[in-house]
């Protein structure tokens, strides 16, 4: 059951994330359709990629690093 804390703990901060994308997404920002418009969408196509690579990163990180905390935490019990 003590997974169930880590994985909302980790969960905590990939949701406020998408949580804020998604909140400044979609406001007006007077863009015009056409080639503008396609070159804005694929920029921040690249740029959302390049988050969730980073978040995956981080991800793997902190997995490391629990997996690191277990091991001490039973080496010591």
């Amino acid at each position: 059951m003590e997974w169930l804390y880590y994985l909302l703990l980790l969960a905590c901060p990939l949701m406020m994330i998408f949580m804020m994308f998604g909140h400044g997404h979609g406001h007006g920002h007077g863009h015009k359709h056409g080639a503008n418009h396609a070159n804005h969408d694929d920029h921040h196509s690249k740029n959302f990629d390049l988050k969730v690579e980073n978040l995956e990163i981080e991800n793997e990180k902190l997995r490391s690093e629990l997996d690191e905390l277990k091991s001490i935490v039973k080496k010591e019990s």
